[in-house]
């Protein structure tokens, strides 16, 4: 069974090293999500430890999935946006584990953030993705809008570039 919930800023702290480890896997299994080999435990700590700080001043919401009471999955709201759009929100680095995917965990992510923005006053969602991925394929699934596709946009670990989808939603 699959759980998806908010984690405060305190809990998120309580599993930093899970969120850790969810990050560093899909960067070693070849994600594009910013960061480049090598990247490390301590690395993946000090990147969520800066968006904790994010959900502390509320700016930023961190969703978690369980499986069995084991952290799997993640995904973040970026909710601080300038005064004229204030109804829009990110949605920023959708990541599962290699070993749990295929199992509607990502999807359970997108449903919760899609929920959980929407009790954050949000009816406008966008994001980028990394074209041509099962993460592209899932948004399309869900019932986002393509925009289009930005060519070389950024690299994956392995240093190859990745086109970029760009998605909007409305909720």
């Amino acid at each position: 069974m699959i759980e998806v919930r908010e984690l405060t800023s305190p809990e998120g702290r309580r599993y930093l090293g899970a969120l850790a480890q969810v990050l560093v896997d899909c960067v070693d299994g070849g994600a594009s999500v910013s960061f480049m080999p090598p990247f490390s435990q301590a690395d993946a700590e000090g990147f969520f430890d800066s968006v904790l700080s994010e959900v502390e001043a509320r700016k930023r919401i961190l969703l978690a999935a369980f499986v069995d009471g084991q952290l799997v999955g993640t995904v973040q709201i970026v909710h601080a946006t300038p005064p004229n759009q204030v109804h829009r929100a990110d949605i920023a680095k959708l990541l599962v584990m290699r070993s749990a995917r295929a199992q509607g965990i990502g999807a359970g992510l997108m449903e919760q953030a899609e929920e959980s923005a929407r009790r954050a006053g949000k009816t406008l969602l966008v994001l980028d993705t990394c074209a041509d991925t099962a993460a592209d394929r899932l948004y399309t699934r869900l019932g986002w809008t393509r925009v289009g596709i930005i060519p070389k946009y950024a690299l994956n670990p392995d240093g190859s570039w990745c086109d970029t989808t760009v998605f909007w939603k409305e909720i």
